[in-house]
């Protein structure tokens, strides 16, 4: 269980790369890029999200097998 939370958190992140990206060579050719910018601030906190209650998960996992 805690793999797949790990796999999503790295998800998250290679959509905000690749929306950035995109976002960014559309910028540079004076089109609409608001899309991608939504997707790309939307995957980082996303991101923290997933990772703040991750290490949630972990920390109460951890308190009730002690």
């Amino acid at each position: 269980m805690m793999k797949i939370l790990r796999y999503t958190e790295v998800l998250y992140l290679v959509v905000a790369i690749l929306a950035s990206f995109k976002m960014y060579t559309l910028w540079r050719a004076n089109e609409d890029f608001y899309l991608f910018a939504f997707f790309a601030v939307i995957s980082i906190g996303m991101y923290f999200f997933r990772r703040h209650y991750r290490k949630k998960f972990e920390k109460r996992k951890q308190d009730n097998n002690s």
